[in-house]
């Protein structure tokens, strides 16, 4: 008998162990993020000046200028053609102009301001690094005379 209660206590506290075990509450599975990513649009600007023409496109995501292509189609005179890397800051855009004239690669600040459908360049003072880069001296100098405004264009023209 003595063999029957020790082999029940033994059983027991071995159901009694198990049970004090505790199960592992999983914590709720954190939520993701949804993060809603702004789409890249291409938008295309053009303006002909007698018989130059200037063409621009862009491609932004939010305030970010993803890529571009600027160029600058003067009748008789060196063509320059290259990209645009920079930011839109409130109705402005800032960007590096990097391209090829002469045979000789130059990477030119450049700066448009947005006015309904258009944008039109602005110039200023600049200085050059000595290391084949042009940038304004003074931003907030800049003057958007309207010499040279670009109309957005269909860009599958």
């Amino acid at each position: 008998m003595k063999k029957v209660i020790v082999l029940g206590i033994v059983f027991m506290s071995l159901l009694v162990s198990c049970k004090k075990e505790r199960e592992k509450k999983e914590a709720p599975a954190e939520l993701e993020k949804i993060v809603i990513e702004e789409p890249v649009t291409e938008e295309c600007y053009r303006t002909i000046l007698k018989k130059d023409t200037i063409s621009m496109t862009l491609n932004i995501k939010g305030d970010q200028l993803t890529s571009g292509k600027l160029s600058y189609n003067f009748y008789e005179k060196d063509k320059s053609f290259g990209t645009l890397v920079g930011k839109i800051k409130g109705d402005t855009l800032f960007a590096d102009y990097a391209f090829m004239s002469e045979g000789v690669a130059t990477v030119r600040q450049v700066a448009f301001l947005k006015k309904g459908n258009t944008y039109v360049e602005g110039f200023g003072n600049v200085v050059d690094d000595n290391k084949g880069k042009v940038t304004f001296k003074d931003a907030k100098q800049l003057k958007f005379d309207g010499n040279i405004v670009l109309s957005k264009v269909d860009c599958k023209m």
